[in-house]
Formats: structure tokens, sequence, C-alpha cells
């Protein structure tokens, strides 16, 4: 069973390198900074008896903390005699507030402080992630139900950061991810339909491509991209016609440099709204058309350019949309974390404007290889 099955299961309560994974060079400063690296071999020649307590938080605003597992696995991994090291440290998932601790370290400067850098860098990510999620999310239930979100962000990053990313989207409250690679860490398969390249593929016959997908993956939701021939009311109703019950939704992907055909032979709707890519206008169209024929029961699942602000707008107008996805925007790293010094050999110490924040909800983390 993977590690965070047993996590969900309330089996064990963080995950290890066992699911992570580190490149081994981290052992080697290969990915510090120089002055951090410099000033362990400072540290080891002329202070190798100092304690010190170092502190992480963040200042941009109330969030959703996750990097917590990964920063404490790459301790325990990578710091010198890590069980002996005191860590404290939130959980991810946790709701966190300005400049609150969410993690502290208490050794020997030697022991881990090269490691500063890295951990910044993994809090202020995952966190951004799932925030970003966490907020997408809470705006997709504005209308009272909760629409699924599904993660869409591999193109838009390298792809060394799924898996990160996907977790972090998890842990936002995503419902399901693109990629097999974003669902690694917490055990789950990648959720997708059909590309455009598929239809292409057919010579643009949407009901030739979605039968092909059918009787390739019967076991599959059927989901149709109709946007490829930029009319997407007029090849909805095509695919609902030609597969009935069969049919659970139609998706929508517009480029926004783009006016569907239906305003087209629609013109006398123009003039009051911008009619370019995915808009509300066009859904309530769609929505109508299949409601008009009887298929009340196609779901519509939107994705293009969507942002938190563009989906609260959508819910509060209660733009008929089943089902959002999100890419670019949820990646967005807006968030950043500083770990600082602040007690020296149990005693306040730290550079002007910083001081220890002692964090009741902090719980001791247990040493685990």
């Amino acid at each position: 069973m993977k590690e965070i099955e047993k996590k969900l299961q309330g089996e064990i309560s963080r995950l290890t390198n066992a699911t992570f994974k580190f490149d081994e060079r981290v052992e080697d400063g290969w990915f510090s900074a120089v002055y951090f690296l410099k000033t362990k071999e400072i540290a080891e020649a002329k202070l190798p008896d100092n304690q010190v307590t170092m502190q992480f938080f963040q200042r941009t605003g109330n969030a959703v903390l996750c990097g917590t597992d990964e920063a404490i696995a790459l301790l325990h991994t990578f710091a010198k005699d890590p069980e002996t090291l005191e860590i404290k440290s939130l959980k991810d998932g946790d709701k966190i507030k300005p400049f609150e601790s969410v993690l502290t370290i208490t050794g020997a400067y030697q022991q881990f402080a090269f490691l500063e850098g890295i951990i910044d860098g993994i809090l202020a990510r995952r966190t951004s992630v799932a925030t970003n999620v966490y907020n997408v999310v809470k705006a997709a239930r504005i209308s009272g139900t909760q629409k699924p979100i599904i993660f869409m962000g591999d193109r838009d990053d390298h792809f060394t950061q799924q898996a990160g990313d996907g977790y972090a989207a998890f842990i936002g409250g995503s419902t399901a991810q693109a990629t097999h690679a974003m669902n690694e860490w917490w055990g789950k398969r990648g959720m997708g339909t059909m590309p455009h390249a598929l239809i292409q593929m057919f010579g643009g016959d949407v009901v030739k491509a979605t039968r092909a997908y059918a009787e390739t993956f019967p076991e599959d939701d059927l989901i149709a991209l109709v946007d490829y021939n930029n009319d997407v009311v007029t090849d909805s109703l095509r695919v609902a016609r030609e597969f009935g019950s069969e049919l659970k939704g139609v998706r929508l992907d517009t480029s926004g440099t783009m006016v569907d055909k239906y305003f087209m032979r629609n013109s006398h709707l123009m003039g009051t709204f911008d009619p370019r890519g995915v808009n509300p206008e066009l859904i309530f169209a769609l929505r109508k058309a299949l409601d008009d024929e009887g298929f009340h029961h196609v779901k519509i699942f939107v994705s293009g350019g969507f942002t938190e602000e563009r989906i609260r707008e959508y819910e509060e107008r209660e733009v008929p949309v089943d089902m959002y996805g999100v890419g670019r925007n949820l990646l967005r790293i807006n968030i950043g974390f500083t770990g600082d010094n602040v007690l020296l050999n149990g005693k306040p110490q730290a550079k002007d404007g910083r001081r220890f924040r002692p964090n009741s909800r902090l719980e001791p983390v247990e040493f685990v290889r």
C-alpha cells in the first residue's frame, strides 16, 4: 500500500522520502545557496556547539499550507544526525495566517541550515498551488453546489514538477488531475478525455472521433470536445443525437481570440457582451439547445483561461457549467516563505524586525527515515 493511501486512512501522519524520492545531490549542497554552504563550514570550525532555532513563515495572506511533509522528509533524509533535531510543524492542509510560524527546527546550524532555501522553495510552491486551488474550489461552490475542478497544469510548467503540483492541488481540493504523475503522491490515476488532435485525425468530424473514443475506452464517461469547428451548439447536438444517454458531457475550450459561429448566425445578440472564447452567453445558449431536445443529462465542462475571479463571476450569474478545467492560473507562485534563525542556545537572537513567534498549533515531529 502506498504511503499516501496509509496517510489518507490515518495509519501514518506524514509522508516520507519513500514518496518524494529526492535527488541525492541535495546532500552535497548542489541545490543550496553557496553562502549557506560557506556558513556551514564556518559553524563546523568555529561554533560547533551552538544550537539555533530556525523558524519558517509567510507574510502574503491567509493560505492553505502545503509542503511540510516534503520539507520534513528532506530534513530526515539529508540533515546530519536528523534524529537529534527538534522539529515542530503544522500539517499539509492547515489554514495559516500571515507571519504564523509553520515550521521550527532546533539543532546545530551545521546539521541542517544548508537546507533553508530548499525548504523555503518547497513551502512556497506547494502552498501557492494549494491556496490557488482552494480559492478556485471555493469560488466554484458560490451557487450552492460544489462544481468539480480538474487540475490541468501539465502544459504550463516543467514536467518534473507535476507530482508535487498534483499533490498540492489535491490538498487544495481539486477533484482530479490531468496526468498520472500529478496523482503519484496520492495514489490515483490521471483523468482525461479527448484533445483536439483526435478530432483533427478524423478530419474534423466530432462524431467519428467521439465514436472511436467510446469504442476504445468503453468504461470511461463519454465526454466530447465540441469546439474544434468553432460551432459548439451544432457539434454538441450532433454528438448528443448520435449517442443519446451514452453521452455524459461536452467540453468547450474555445480560444479567447475566436467568436463562435452561433453568434454569427444570431448577430442580433451581439453588442452587449464580449463574444470571444468560452463565455456565459454561449453556455446559456448551449444549455438551452441541449434541453430543448431533451438532453438534460448532458453536462457542460469548460476550460481555457479560467481563474478564481472568472469562476466566481460564472457562479454568481448561475451560468450552467457543471465542471471547470483550470491550468496555468493555479500554478502562480504568489506566496513566499522565509526561514530565520530566531533563537541562539535557547535565547532570543534574530536580526532586527524578526523575532521568535511561538505557535501552540505546532506539533512535535517524530523522526522517520
